[in-house]
């Protein structure tokens, strides 16, 4: 029997995007039907701790890229009685603009990221358009700014945020993006963030389009499922889906929040 704490884990919403289906497939899609994102941040909590996971962005960054926003990812927090600026972990799992600004919210936390997507960011890959477009550089040099505060902690692959909760090297959709493994009443769930954006792409062997490598994001669906208990404890990045398989906190959380270590309504 495991001595590891039992989390909970929340999906929460804070932006919208509507898309069409032959934007989320590399190679495109022959129905081409709405496949909208959805926009999450998560919550780890349990053990006496609060771990968040990924800070979203901001209203002005939702104007900046033609986003819905919809809500703070604080402001979601906070419905889940979090403040940011109690949270002491951040795990980011890689540095694209919608997973990674708002730090400035999180004032005294340290945040977990790759070695290799730091690298990645600030290296001479973002010399190309294809690489750094989903990159904002001010949310890259606030988090070099943490770095020399003290405030970034470093992963070289599999590392331990806390007992029951680790980071994973995945790759594939940018080079050093990673996945977090927690330990549930349900078993191992993965939190697969842009690892996998949609069910359909891991589960059809169907790559997002914006990728750093094909090899690596095909490999890693993989990765996925033997973290997991099940490859149906794998939860994808921006799947409306999510919101519609998983029971929410609370009937006034409804479409806002859900739980993720509590098995599905459907599968």
């Amino acid at each position: 029997m495991s001595s590891l704490p039992e989390y909970e884990v929340f999906a929460i919403k804070y932006a919208h995007h509507e898309r069409r289906s032959r934007e989320n497939f590399l190679g495109g899609d022959p129905h081409d039907a709405p496949m909208p994102l959805d926009y999450f941040v998560w919550l780890i909590r349990g053990d006496g701790r609060e771990i968040v996971v990924d800070t979203g962005f901001s209203a002005a960054m939702a104007a900046k890229r033609q986003r819905n926003h919809i809500r703070c990812p604080t402001e979601g927090l906070r419905m889940l009685g979090v403040e940011a600026q109690t949270v002491r972990d951040v795990v980011l799992t890689h540095l694209h603009y919608d997973h990674a600004g708002n730090f400035d919210l999180f004032p005294n936390a340290t945040f977990h990221i790759q070695d290799r997507e730091m690298n990645y960011a600030t290296g001479r890959y973002m010399c190309h358009e294809c690489f750094r477009g989903a990159y904002e550089a001010e949310d890259v040099v606030s988090l070099v700014r943490r770095v020399y505060a003290g405030r970034v902690h470093f992963h070289d692959g599999e590392g331990e945020v806390a007992p029951g909760v680790s980071v994973h090297l995945i790759g594939g959709h940018t080079m050093g993006i990673q996945t977090v493994r927690v330990n549930t009443r349900r078993g191992w769930v993965v939190l697969a963030s842009d690892a996998s954006h949609f069910y359909a792409n891991m589960e059809q062997t169907r790559p997002f389009p914006i990728i750093w490598s094909v090899a690596e994001m095909v490999e890693g669906y993989a990765k996925l499922s033997a973290l997991a208990a099940s490859p149906a404890h794998v939860i994808p990045g921006h799947d409306p889906l999510v919101l519609a398989r998983y029971p929410a906190p609370s009937p006034a959380l409804e479409g806002i929040a859900c739980r993720l270590d509590v098995m599905p309504k459907t599968a």
